[in-house]
């Protein structure tokens, strides 16, 4: 018989220790070590048994691997690579309240009209409570059977008993226990288990199974990251719930890219899908004021427009601020520092606060260009034109670098009615739709404001 040993494990991200301490060495986390029995290693357990004989197939002796069963919902289709994958496990995360509950409802009801046999189990509402947000969202499905059980035990013996599912949500990972542990639940051990043992059932029954994921205060997914490991899929529901869009965002995938991002505006009735993306991001006004400049962007293979704004101030510190929302706090400051080494632009005795309008956070390289003519535009009190959009990345020696994807960005600036754009020179674009004003340089970029200019020569 295994023999039983005592170990610690920390709760935030599953380092194990011989000895009990106050803070884990990995995360920094205090009084997160907690003791746990642990079996003996597997190649001891299992003495002299040998072990079963495995069958091996041909790849070309298997099912199409191509075969995905679409949810209904074009964004949550587009995340996943083109639909759900069947016996996949697939992980979301996301703060509280942000939507996830509602977004995984929608899922079954539309995955339900289609046909397909789906299960809810709740293990933080009663069924009552989950049936009244059922209706709320326009769900009166009743192929979608609901349950609220935390017990792991009960619940794969009730999914094995039943007909054929094709897809399973377990709200949340966090709540599920097992018998066979004596942590509590939300624990390492627990969640890893319960993890383990549904991963184990999709791939038996070849069910879709989605576990919602509860994030820490640093929007990481709670629990060992070994669950990220075990899961087909990692998806992330951002958004600020000041703001009504949500965004999707897949961070791991096994069946499709890993850079696509669906978009969702939170409604009174619901999720609901938005077609243009670009048009919710970018301000309603007619006229753009100075310090604002329109970026076309790439997020996965979706282009999207989204206006960086900017404002330049006088300081009344002795250290001036840098405040910035939605994009990269040490790109900011390169921006910052090559206006100033390779353009003359004193910055240095000013407040900068950098905005990503809608709440839209953006990661590419390629916002350096927008987000330096917002900057110059602020400090020249000089808008840029309306009808002009603006990308491209910048190094440390001045250079305006080109990017990825320009002719989907043209496209799709073109498609929202903008007539020119600046970008970076040597596109090599042939009969573009919008009138191209190429820089090599970021200094070309202050020619464009001739206030600019004349301040950089006094």
């Amino acid at each position: 018989m295994a023999k039983s040993q005592d170990r610690y494990v920390c709760q935030s991200c599953g380092a194990v220790y011989a000895k009990w301490q106050g803070r884990c060495e990995e995360c920094g986390g205090w009084n997160s070590v907690i003791e746990e029995t642990a079996k003996a290693p597997l190649s001891k357990a299992l003495g002299g048994r040998r072990g079963r004989k495995l069958e091996f197939v041909s790849l070309q002796g298997t099912a199409g691997a191509d075969h995905r069963l679409a949810t209904g919902i074009a964004e949550l289709d587009r995340v996943l690579g083109g639909g759900m994958v069947p016996g996949s496990a697939i992980l979301i995360g996301g703060d509280p309240g942000i939507g996830k509950s509602t977004l995984l409802l929608q899922t079954v009801g539309a995955l339900a009209k289609g046909g397909a046999d789906c299960v809810y189990i709740s293990g933080e509402e009663a069924a009552d409570q989950i049936a009244m947000r059922g209706r709320r969202v326009g769900m009166n499905e009743d192929k979608v059977r609901f349950a609220a059980a935390s017990d792991l035990r009960d619940i794969l013996a009730s999914l094995a008993a039943a007909d054929p599912i094709h897809a399973v949500v377990i709200d949340s990972i966090q709540t599920l226990h097992s018998d066979t542990l004596d942590s509590a639940p939300g624990t390492v051990a627990q969640v890893r288990t319960a993890a383990q043992e549904l991963v184990a059932y999709a791939k038996r029954s070849g069910a879709a199974v989605f576990l919602v994921g509860h994030v820490t205060k640093d929007g990481q997914i709670a629990g060992p990251r070994v669950v990220e490991h075990m899961v087909d899929t990692v998806l992330y529901f951002e958004g600020d719930r000041s703001h009504r869009f949500r965004i999707l965002r897949v961070v791991k995938n096994r069946f499709g890219a890993t850079d696509e991002i669906g978009v969702f505006a939170m409604t009174e009735g619901g999720l609901a899908e938005i077609a243009n993306p670009s048009a919710l991001f970018l301000g309603q006004g007619n006229a753009r004021a100075s310090g604002a400049a329109v970026f076309a962007g790439i997020e996965g293979s979706r282009p999207l427009l989204v206006e960086i704004q900017a404002l330049v101030a006088a300081s009344s510190f002795t250290t001036p601020r840098r405040a910035v929302v939605g994009w990269d706090s040490g790109r900011l400051a390169m921006i910052l520092a090559v206006l100033d080494a390779r353009c003359g632009m004193t910055l240095s005795g000013r407040d900068v606060y950098l905005n990503v309008a809608g709440g839209l956070r953006v990661n590419e390289p390629a916002a350096d260009l927008a987000a330096a003519a917002a900057l110059v535009s602020s400090l020249a009190n000089e808008p840029l034109p309306e009808d002009a959009v603006v990308f491209g990345e910048i190094s440390l020696a001045g250079e305006v670098r080109p990017v990825a994807h320009t002719e989907a960005r043209i496209k799709e600036a073109a498609k929202l009615g903008f007539t020119q754009a600046l970008i970076p020179f040597g596109s090599g674009l042939r009969n573009p739709p919008l009138r191209l004003t190429e820089l090599e340089r970021l200094s070309d970029l202050l020619a464009l404001f001739p206030p600019v200019e004349k301040r950089v020569q006094a």
